[in-house]
């Protein structure tokens, strides 16, 4: 073998060697920012939560006061009104997300729990008569809902503070409450 086909040798090795790095390389990178963006959602997904519109939702939602038909709706007050669809627009978005993989179905489990299912059946006589003219209104909510049920029924969990851990469940991403209380990624 030459001195020329040995260089030549070396330098396809090298030019090998980088494309295989910078293969791996960019696949680690893709999957560490699929990471940021699911942890992202997951962030924004637990704001919305804890906002006091939510509280004035949740707080509508226990007085019991909730349309069953058209008529029902227009005796609600425009306050009233407005919050009925804004939680229900909420839920549907929230079941985008869980459909289309962005957010997984333990947060919800975590964050909202049964409420899901329960909410959505006080809104399923209204999305069934507003079906008859969209039968895609409410669609994502209803899956939501009935997905949500379904996972607490086959896979109950504990409630964390009796033992500090995620048991029978998958280990969470790498979110993680920091020192001061805040969420570091």
């Amino acid at each position: 073998m030459s001195v020329v086909d040995l260089i030549t040798l070396l330098a396809n090795l090298a030019l090998t060697l980088t494309f295989v790095v910078g293969l791996i390389f960019g696949v680690v990178q893709i999957k560490a920012a699929d990471r940021d963006r699911r942890e992202g959602f997951t962030v924004e997904i637990l704001r919305a939560f804890q906002t006091r519109e939510f509280a004035e939702f949740l707080n509508f939602f226990r007085k019991g006061r909730f349309p069953q038909l058209q008529g029902d709706m227009d005796l609600l007050s425009e306050k009233e009104q407005v919050m009925y669809l804004q939680f229900s627009q909420q839920m549907e978005s929230l079941g985008i997300l869980v459909a289309e993989n962005i957010i997984d179905l333990d947060l919800v489990d975590k964050t909202l729990g049964d409420f899901v299912a329960t909410a959505w059946k006080k809104y399923e006589t209204r999305f069934t008569e507003i079906r008859k003219n969209d039968p895609f209104l409410g669609e994502y909510f209803q899956w939501l809902a009935e997905r949500t049920a379904e996972y607490s029924k086959n896979s109950p969990r504990e409630p964390f503070y009796l033992h500090g851990t995620f048991k029978n469940k998958k280990k969470p991403s790498t979110l993680r409450v920091g020192r001061d209380g805040f969420t570091s990624l």
